[in-house]
C-alpha cells in the first residue's frame, strides 16, 4: 500500500528546499532565459504532481491537516512558479 502522508513529508522537504533555492536562482544576474524557463517547467511539474498528491489523500480519507498540508505546498509551488513567470516576463522587455 502506497504511504500518502510519507509522500506528502518527503515533498514538503523538496518544497521548503525549493522555496530557498528558487529566489536564489532568480537573483542570479548571470541566468540565462533557457534556465529560468526550464526552472519554470520543473515547478509546473511539481505542482501537478502535488496536485495529483493531494488528490489521493483527499480519496483515501486522509485527515483534514494533512489535506491542508498538501494545499499549502500547491500553493508554494503555484507561488515560485508566479515568481519565475515574473522573472521571465522581466527577462523579455
Amino acid at each position: 500500500m502506497t504511504d500518502w502522508v510519507a509522500i506528502l513529508r518527503e515533498q514538503t522537504t523538496i518544497g521548503d528546499q525549493m522555496g530557498r533555492e528558487v529566489p536564489q536562482t532568480l537573483a542570479n544576474p548571470d541566468i540565462s532565459e533557457a534556465q529560468v524557463k526550464t526552472l519554470f517547467s520543473a515547478l509546473e511539474k511539481q505542482a501537478e504532481f502535488v496536485e495529483k498528491l493531494r488528490m489521493a489523500l483527499e480519496k483515501f480519507g486522509h485527515d483534514f491537516s494533512i489535506i491542508k498540508a498538501a494545499e499549502r505546498l500547491e500553493e508554494r509551488y503555484a507561488d515560485l512558479a508566479a515568481a519565475v513567470a515574473e522573472k521571465l516576463k522581466a527577462m523579455r522587455k
